[in-house]
């Protein structure tokens, strides 16, 4: 079974780490450092919110719960989010790969990661590997799903 959203702890965590909008890379990296056994993952959301193109993202994942520390700026209902993982780090990978991100590209942020290359293309973007472009399809699948419904209810009297 995967993962479901902790509302409850993701809302704890936001405040706990001062969560900043637009920043869904940092807000989880900083969070997961918090946790004991927890995975930052990178991937994709879709929201039921009209618009459904698949937005890139991070969240943690402990255990069988997802928790988002971005998901008060999301402003969506659990039920109106969906995840789309391509890519999980445990902590001690995570901070490998911002530590040799720094050194590297010390004038770019560290995040998101993107893993070795080669990399592949998905939308318009060439970033990340094979995991990424799945994890992309699969949400704009469910993106094409939420709008059929959508013109569905519409055309319904």
């Amino acid at each position: 079974m995967p993962p479901t959203l902790n509302e409850p702890l993701s809302l704890e965590i936001f405040e706990q780490i001062k969560s900043k909008a637009g920043a869904p890379f940092d807000n989880t990296h900083r969070a997961v450092l918090t946790l004991t056994g927890a995975t930052y993952v990178q991937g994709f959301v879709v929201l039921n919110n009209g618009q459904y193109e698949p937005i890139e993202h991070a969240w943690i994942e402990l255990g069988d719960d997802i928790i988002d520390p971005t998901l008060p700026h999301i402003n969506k209902a659990r039920q109106e989010i969906y995840y789309f993982p391509a890519q999980s780090l445990s902590i001690k990978a995570l901070k490998a790969s911002v530590e040799e991100a720094r050194e590297d590209y010390p004038e770019d942020p560290p995040l998101p990661i993107y893993g070795a290359p080669p990399y592949e293309y998905y939308g318009d973007v060439m970033l990340g590997g094979k995991d990424y472009v799945n994890a992309y399809q699969a949400a704009e699948l469910k993106s094409r799903e939420l709008k059929a419904a959508r013109a569905e209810r519409q055309q319904q009297p």
